[in-house]
């Protein structure tokens, strides 16, 4: 399966640096190095990104370093955040705009996290569905 990432040159480099940075945030190496696993799993080819599917993605036999490390682990998500949007920003410019997108997705069952009857965009109408809002910054070099 083609990924959006395949399409794109360097990256593993510039997902090396942009790490480089956020596993400072880390008191420890085990927690970076699976935090580091599960961002690659997230970018990789799994069709679902639940926890067993990106566990098998990853190399792992079950999801729980995963789950520990976004359950247990300290880190300060503000810092990240910060880090994260400062490597988009050397990137990509000051000259952006931010796209907000809210998105449904038609469900049939009831277990997903956040499924319930409300209103989908997608759909036009009052469904089972789960709704995600989606943030992306745009400049004319890109976009993330």
């Amino acid at each position: 399966m083609t990924t959006a990432l395949d399409a794109l040159t360097g990256w593993p480099s510039q997902l090396d640096e942009l790490f480089g940075r956020i596993s400072r945030e880390f008191a420890r190496a085990e927690p970076s190095q699976q935090a580091r696993k599960y961002l690659e799993g997230l970018l990789g080819g799994a069709k679902r990104k639940n926890s067993w599917q990106l566990a098998k993605q990853i190399g792992d036999a079950r999801p729980w370093r995963t789950q520990r490390v976004l359950s247990h682990v300290w880190w300060d998500q503000d810092r990240v955040y910060d880090v994260v949007r400062g490597h988009v920003v050397e990137r990509l410019g000051r000259d952006g705009v931010l796209i907000v997108d809210e998105t449904g997705f038609l469900k049939k069952g009831e277990h997903s996290v956040g499924v319930a009857r409300q209103y989908s965009s997608t759909a036009g109408r009052i469904d089972n569905c789960q709704v995600g809002m989606f943030l992306a910054y745009a400049t004319e070099r890109g976009h993330a």
